[in-house]
């Protein structure tokens, strides 16, 4: 849906990739940003078009690029009682998130064949309020599958090294991963990976099992560091043999970092020509503002797997992140219904949901680490747009991308309350607590899709999806 005409953005403060500055936006009829001006070259084109430009002033409001969050589990459908597309992007934007992308599983079917993708898409069509991307997924003898996803334009294929949590998204063993990396090789495509390799030992399970599994440590020491560390052993032992980009998704264990950074290294040094090497991953809100050291007795709604660890952990996450030695930070939203979220966390769902409050939950303790908004849009918009190949359509404010534009006060809190939470099911970790950094304003191709607590009219995103 094209624009009616120009329009000019102002702030005092834009969120451009290399500097903020006092000035305007200049977006066309399509919903593209043509450039960026200063303060007077704004005046200028104002008095230039004598009213004929629509302008629309932030003031002292902070101007940023919409934030890209990549990983996102909407569960239409098939599950959605647990969430779906009109509620998680409905959310979204009132997060200052313009764009989604769905993870392959959790929905029914999950995305793991062309058939599969256009039954998703069908329910996705005109009922998403942000622009929405596709994960596709890798199980155990759809390799045959893969190409003609690639071709309808999913942004990469996700994989689990250990039991998804449910059976129709099985998890994979090394030799499903040599025929998913020969299928994608020379494809420019990418293949992400939950990576955690079960500890089977019998001993440690027994061992578990007899402690209270109402508290979290409990649940914790069922899912060591080592089970990560191994699983990036086994990634990394690929990339010899292949060009394939890899990246990690929801890094929990800082241990895995090192190895990582060596692998990086080792593709560099080769010569491989993608984004950071080609091997990238991700760390989640939860991980970088939570601890389990403070994590109430039969409260699962901290429960997610990778686990939340330490604060020691989490302290050397966010060291790492501020030397990019992790690429973006995403949300891992995933839903369910209440009661999955039992006391027992051995038992209940393991997920996390906060899609809304990310660009919050970042930005606060961003903050607290005199951090400026260039980190917000460098690891929540930047980073997740380069990952998913959007770079050149999303994920910062420079001219050629489109106008997903976010009005943003960095001063102002508030408290995350049941009444403001706009994705399916309510129960969070974040339930009564102070975050700063209030979105008044998200623009989706220079469209309002929210203001003022509310999103705007029916759901004008699009699917970024191609010969579907």
């Amino acid at each position: 849906m094209a624009l009616e005409g120009q329009q000019l953005f102002l702030s005092k403060r834009i969120v451009a990739e290399n500097k903020i500055l006092d000035g305007g936006i200049l977006v066309n009829e399509a919903g593209v940003i043509e450039k960026l001006v200063t303060r007077s070259e704004a005046d200028k084109i104002i008095a230039d078009n004598d009213g004929k430009i629509k302008v629309v002033d932030g003031g002292n409001l902070a101007l940023i690029a919409g934030v890209v969050d990549s990983h996102v589990h909407v569960n239409e459908p098939g599950r959605t009682a647990w969430e779906g597309f009109r509620t998680a992007t409905n959310a979204a934007a009132a997060g200052g998130i313009t764009t989604i992308v769905d993870m392959p599983l959790n929905s029914i079917p999950p995305t793991t064949t062309i058939k599969n993708l256009k039954t998703k898409a069908s329910s996705a069509k005109g009922n998403v309020y942000v622009d929405v991307g596709f994960w596709g997924g890798v199980i155990p003898g759809n390799q045959d599958s893969l190409l003609d996803l690639v071709k309808a334009g999913v942004v990469g294929f996700k994989c689990f090294l250990c039991p998804s949590g449910v059976d129709e998204f099985p998890n994979v063993e090394p030799k499903d991963l040599e025929k998913a990396f020969a299928a994608l090789e020379g494809t420019g495509s990418l293949l992400a990976f939950h990576a955690e390799v079960e500890d089977d030992s019998a001993a440690s399970k027994s061992k578990i099992k007899k402690k209270d599994p109402e508290e979290y440590q409990t649940y914790l020491e069922s899912r060591p560091p080592s089970m990560e560390k191994n699983a990036i052993s086994l990634v990394t032992s690929f990339l010899d043999s292949t060009k394939v980009r890899v990246h990690i998704v929801h890094v929990s264990s800082a241990s895995v970092v090192p190895m990582l950074e060596k692998a990086r290294a080792a593709r560099v040094a080769a010569g491989h020509e993608g984004w950071r090497g080609g091997v990238t991953a991700e760390t989640c809100h939860h991980y970088l503002t939570l601890s389990a050291d403070d994590i109430p007795r039969g409260h699962s709604e901290y429960k997610c797997a990778p686990p939340i660890r330490d604060k020691d952990n989490k302290e050397k996450l966010w060291k790492y992140l501020l030397e990019d030695k992790l690429d973006l930070v995403v949300s891992d939203h995933s839903p369910c219904t209440p009661e999955l979220k039992c006391t027992n966390n051995l038992e209940a769902w393991g997920g996390i949901s906060s899609v809304q409050f990310g660009l919050s939950l970042f930005w606060t303790n961003a903050v607290g680490r005199g951090l400026d908004l260039q980190t917000v849009s460098k690891y929540l918009s930047s980073g997740p747009a380069h990952l998913c190949g959007l770079q050149d359509r999303k994920g910062a404010l420079k001219a050629g991308l489109d106008a997903d534009l976010v009005f943003f006060d960095p001063e102002t809190t508030f408290v995350v309350t049941s009444d403001i939470i706009r994705h399916k099911n309510k129960l969070t970790p974040y339930l009564g607590k102070e975050l700063k950094g209030v979105v008044k304003k998200t623009y989706l191709r220079g469209q309002l899709i929210y203001t003022d607590g509310d999103t705007v009219g029916e759901p004008k995103g699009t699917l970024l999806l191609k010969n579907l």
